[in-house]
């Protein structure tokens, strides 16, 4: 079985790079070594030594990148005799457009008509639909998005929620959860919501600050990634972390406010470290998590994103929030890489026993 997968990087970086490394690590699992393309490579990342690195890098400027990579990649397809490729970017050479998100729907959310930019971008993604055996979609709110934006037929579209590495993502202990807290400087009777966040304004940062800093209740706003300038009253900037998973332990909530979001693994990941969440209506997971599990908000209306705050802090105080098992809040939902895989491997090659 000659198998590729194509993304931006290999590197543990954003949601589509972190999906790309958990498919190469299921596949080595299976005894498989898959060729990966990509613009960049981490050397230094164990995954690295699990794939045939194919390295594409046009030397041309701007988005005429994306256009070059993509042909590019179907001729190198053809010229190795692979029998199926993974595609998490916008390549025409995939047989599984995988869909974590599109570039319309996104421009939809924010109210922007686009530059010819934007415009060349959804263009491609409609090149890489288009040329798919099958396209999956992260959530239902992205299987809506390919039929209504893209003209993707039902028979060729399927909805596969994206995994998550339960060997990472699990509960403390309750002294291990304590001694976390402790490291961080969090006290005890401080509510703490992560805002774990690759782009701050888009992950709701400024909503969500109007509301922190005026507050009265005893919360604080723990924000990781890029730091925040001015950080202001019950707000904290832990800068960029490669220890999330006991980040979500400590913590007890997760919060995200986005404007769109596709599917938000911050949720999921969260939950499986048994704290629960509090997320905007419209983000994505919110459909495949129950009410225990995550207290959700319209962010066009700062009453509620208030009141579900009043309610998460009062469930806190109480010591109701906390989840011990956290599989029996996940609603036809299963975060298991390897059957994740598998499922992808029986659409691209439905010959395949779903064992091998």
């Amino acid at each position: 079985m000659k198998i590729g997968i194509s993304c931006n990087a290999l590197r543990p970086s954003g949601g589509f790079e972190r999906y790309a490394m958990d498919l190469v690590r299921a596949l080595a699992r299976r005894g498989e070594v898959p060729w990966f393309f990509a613009r960049k490579f981490d050397t230094s990342v164990p995954e690295y030594a699990l794939v045939h690195p194919v390295r594409i890098a046009p030397p041309v400027p701007g988005k005429l990148r994306d256009v070059f990579y993509s042909r590019s990649l179907v001729r190198h397809k053809a010229q190795l005799g692979l029998d199926a490729v993974i595609g998490c970017n916008r390549t025409r050479g995939a047989d599984l457009a995988i869909c974590g998100g599109t570039h319309r729907g996104y421009l939809r959310a924010e109210g922007r008509f686009g530059t010819p930019s934007d415009w060349l971008q959804a263009r491609l993604e409609q090149q890489h639909y288009d040329g798919a055996r099958y396209v999956v979609a992260h959530s239902r709110l992205m299987a809506t998005e390919l039929r209504t934006l893209y003209g993707v037929a039902d028979d060729r579209l399927r909805v596969l929620h994206p995994p998550v590495d339960t060997r990472l993502f699990a509960p403390p202990a309750p002294a291990e959860r304590a001694e976390l807290r402790r490291e961080l400087g969090w006290r005890d009777d401080q509510v703490v919501f992560l805002f774990p966040s690759s782009s701050h304004k888009r992950k709701g940062l400024p909503l969500l600050r109007a509301f922190f800093e005026h507050t009265e209740l005893p919360v604080l706003l723990a924000v990781v990634g890029r730091d925040v300038d001015r950080p202001g009253r019950n707000l904290a900037s832990l800068g960029y972390r490669r220890d999330i998973e006991k980040l979500y332990r400590a913590a007890d909530y997760s919060l995200l406010a986005s404007t769109y979001e596709p599917f938000g693994l911050v949720g999921i990941e969260s939950v499986l470290c048994g704290t629960p969440t509090v997320l905007a209506s419209n983000i994505a997971c919110t459909e495949v998590l129950d009410d225990d599990a995550c207290l959700t908000f319209d962010r066009a209306d700062p009453a509620s994103l208030a009141a579900v705050i009043a309610s998460a802090v009062e469930r806190a105080r109480a010591g109701r929030h906390r989840l011990a098992d956290p599989a029996r809040h996940f609603v036809d939902y299963d975060p298991d890489i390897d059957r994740h895989l598998a499922a992808l491997l029986q659409l691209a090659l439905p010959c395949l026993p779903a064992s091998i």
